[in-house]
Order: C-alpha cells, then structure tokens, then sequence
C-alpha cells in the first residue's frame, strides 16, 4: 500500500431538515455572498429555507453561475466579494456552483491575473488567503461537498480546467436528500454516472496491496448499480436519495483514493469534450471511459477481470474474457441510465475532435497521463477516434 495523508475538515450534515441548522454553522456577523445557479432553488423550496435560516445575516446574492462554471461569471463575483467586504460564501446548489466558489474563495486574495490559477494548477494551502466558504448541496454527483478539487471552464478559450489544495474543503456541507425530489431525470442519471467513474479513475488501474480500498470502491459501484435505475425514477424515494448522495460524496471525498493509484485520464479527455461541445460532464465520462479501457486493456486487463468477477459476477475461462464482458456491462448500464456512449450520438461536429484535443495536450505539455503514465498523445488520439 501507498504511502498517503487523510485529511478531510469539511463537516458534513446528512439528513431531513438540516439546512435550519446553517445559523449556527456560519460565524455571527458575517458578511455573506449567497452564490447560486440558474434558479431551480426558488422552485424546490430550499432558497426559501436557506433565507429563513439566515435571517439576521447580512447577505450579498450572486446567481447565474452554469452548469460549467465560467471563469468570466465567476469573477464578477469576486469584485463584489473585494468591493462589499463580504466575509464568507455560501454556494447553494450542486457541484458546478460548488465548484465556482472554490474558485472565487481563492481568487479574492490571490496576488497575480487570477486566471494563472487554472492555466497553471494552482494548489491553495494558506487558510488565511482564501475566503471561507459553505454548502447547500442540491444536486450529487461531484463529491465537491466533501473534497478541495473544482473545475473551472475559460469561455474565451474553451479550456476546461482544474484547481485546488488543502485551504479549498467547504467548512461544512449540508446535505438532504430529500432535495432531489424536483430534478430533472437528466440530471439524477447524470449524478449516478458522475458518481460511478469517479470510482472508477480511483480503481480501474492495476492489482495492487491495499485490499480494503478496493472493497470500498466496489461498494460504492454495486450500490449506485443497485439503486441508479430506480432512483432516476423514484427521486423521492428517501432510501433511494440518501443511498445516491452518500455515495456521490463518499466516490470522491478522498477515502478510496488513499494508498492506491489513480488514472483521471478519462477526465482529462472528457473535459475537452464539455469544453468543445457543452455535452453534460458524465456523458463525455460516458463516451470515453469504456474505449478508454479498451484502447488501455493490456495494462487494465486484471483489474477489469477482478471488477467484472466481483462487482458484475462474470464468469469466464481466463483473465481476458473476464475483462472483455466487464466493459460491455459497464457499457450497458450506462445505456440503462440513459446515456450515449458514442460521440456522434451527442453531436454533430465530432470528424476533428481527436486532432485537437491532442494538439491542445501537447500544448499544455500532457504528454503522459494515467495511472501508469501510458496514456500519450496517440493514445489519446486511439481513445477520441474509437469514440466516434
């Protein structure tokens, strides 16, 4: 097993009825910017329980922020957080909002044109140079409730782009399930896929000695199988919803990553497509992921098997079959979720796609990405093309 640090501070607030609790979780006589997306909070109720849990605090809204947040929205909201004097933000939303506020919180202090903070991974570890921050989770998926890592999308460019470090976990999230209720299917499908190869980065590599990890992240993947179906059906379903948020958190808030290696190619690759084409993130997750299995099978092949054996129950008369029949279920469930898998099934305008992402890669230097530092650019030219 890997050498690792565990350290998560983010408090985390499960259940019915816990967004009363937000008085007491936010300092007395703080100055707060209220950040939020398109407004599907003020039709599920929780802008209005939000509000009335903070009556008496002094608040700031800033709404608007997308489904990929942008770098250009987002700093609006830095200049009112610098003009106003606000002292700590609250994104009430799911993880796109969540998201942008890490993005603000770093930005307000930041010494330097913030966008250097995308272009060049900037990791924020000093406490006393972000601006502190909570959540309202309304949408699982990301695991950004319970984790310091965001990603931001330059408009003006097209790039799609990481952040993060220590001083960036939420001082507390809250997390009620019940919220799901009022979603789109879409985005309840979206959620169990997001969740699901968020997993899988941390576990589809190769054999290795931390047995308890790999226990939990097939947990975690036989539970979301279990219950994705029917919870994009039945959202208000309380078992169903709480068993998906917590598996959403638990996918990406450190635990499973710890002592293992981990890919984040399919990530990489998928971001591009976002960035490129607006299609959902855990559909360019979606389309990528399983070709990028295939085009990586020789190094993956005995992880693949040892998923199939025990998260789908293969059977099969050698470590190769067993793979092979792990990436058609895991294709298949997808479907069952009702995504499409292929490219050209998402948009029209995909005959250049594989040239320039590998151009923009090897721009920023990407030259060697995966668990095993295999995944070059003509790989990454094989997995785009086979997602046509």
């Amino acid at each position: 097993m890997n050498n690792f640090e565990l350290y998560n501070p983010t408090n985390y607030i499960f259940g019915k009825g816990q967004t009363e609790k937000l008085a007491t979780l936010i300092p007395q006589g703080a100055k707060i910017l209220l950040a939020y997306g398109g407004g599907s909070i003020f039709k599920n109720g929780v802008y209005d329980q939000v509000k009335s849990a903070l009556a008496g605090f002094e608040i700031v809204e800033f709404g608007g922020i997308e489904p990929n947040p942008r770098f250009e929205t987002l700093m609006k909201a830095v200049e009112i957080i610098r003009e106003q004097n606000l002292t700590f933000i609250l994104a009430v939303g799911g993880g796109s909002v969540i998201d942008g506020v890490k993005f603000i919180s770093g930005a307000v202090h930041y010494d330097g044109n913030p966008i250097e903070i995308l272009k060049n991974r900037v990791l924020f570890t000093d406490l006393s140079k972000v601006i502190p921050f909570g959540t309202v989770l309304t949408l699982p998926a990301t695991g950004s409730e319970m984790n310091s890592g965001a990603v931001v999308t330059i408009e003006a460019t097209q790039e799609k782009l990481v952040l993060g470090g220590s001083a960036l976990f939420p001082k507390f999230s809250i997390c009620d399930p019940t919220v799901i209720a009022s979603l789109p299917q879409r985005q309840i499908q979206n959620g169990i896929v997001d969740a699901f190869t968020h997993v899988m980065e941390q576990y589809l590599t190769y054999p290795h000695d931390a047995l308890l990890q790999d226990r939990f992240a097939e947990s975690i993947l036989q539970t979301l199988i279990e219950i994705g179906p029917a919870v994009s059906q039945n959202p208000t379903d309380y078992k169903l919803a709480s068993n998906f948020m917590w598996c959403a958190t638990m996918a990406l808030n450190g635990l499973i990553q710890k002592g293992v290696p981990s890919d984040w190619a399919t990530h990489m690759i998928g971001h591009e497509l976002t960035a490129l084409y607006e299609i959902d993130h855990a559909r360019t997750l979606a389309i990528i992921g399983p070709n990028l299995y295939r085009a990586l099978f020789e190094t993956k092949k005995e992880k693949l098997a040892q998923y199939g054996e025990r998260v789908w129950n293969v059977t099969g008369n050698s470590i190769d079959e067993k793979a092979n029949q792990a990436i058609e279920k895991t294709v298949e469930f997808f479907h069952t979720m009702g995504m499409k898998t292929k490219l050209s099934e998402n948009t029209e305008n995909y005959q250049d796609t594989a040239n320039f992402i590998v151009n923009r890669f090897d721009e920023r230097g990407w030259k060697a990405l995966g668990e095993k530092q295999n995944v070059t650019l003509e790989k990454v030219r094989e997995i785009v093309e086979m997602s046509y």
